[in-house]
């Protein structure tokens, strides 16, 4: 079954490495939020904080499981902790993915980063990107958070 998933990432650092995660066709995804236009993000941050997180939580709604797509600055990213926090508080399954040895539109791949502190104090499972194995985290992420069904 094709799992909604929210994705969580550095919008300026990793967007292409982000879209080639997106665009595997692997499981159905929305952008992290406001991402689908990045002027609305732009926009929501112009307006502060409270803006940003309504944006998060829209964009949080009807997805069943948070991906978080690690880069070199993921974990310093200001709004990471916030989306895994409102992703636990909604029962969505977590899942990391190191996206470092993905080239970037230049042919580059960058440093790898640590995983944010709280996924991993939720013992989310983090994996290196692999499109072959992508849809069995996602659902084992979303079974873990949901092991009666």
């Amino acid at each position: 079954m094709a799992r909604k998933v929210f994705f969580s990432f550095h919008y300026e650092r990793d967007i292409w490495r982000t879209n080639v995660v997106r665009n595997s066709g692997i499981v159905e995804g929305t952008a992290a939020a406001g991402f689908h236009d990045a002027s609305l993000w732009e926009e929501a941050k112009k307006k502060g904080d409270a803006e940003v997180k309504k944006l998060i939580d829209k964009g949080l709604v009807g997805t069943s499981v948070t991906v978080v797509l690690i880069g070199a600055e993921t974990s310093k990213r200001k709004f990471v902790d916030y989306e895994i926090e409102q992703s636990i508080a909604r029962g969505n399954g977590l899942l990391g993915i190191y996206i470092n040895g993905i080239k970037d539109q230049n042919g580059k791949t960058d440093t790898q980063g640590p995983a944010p502190a709280r996924l991993i104090t939720a013992a989310a499972q983090c994996q290196y990107w692999d499109r072959d194995k992508f849809g069995e985290w996602v659902e084992a992420a979303y079974k873990k958070a949901h092991p009666n069904g």
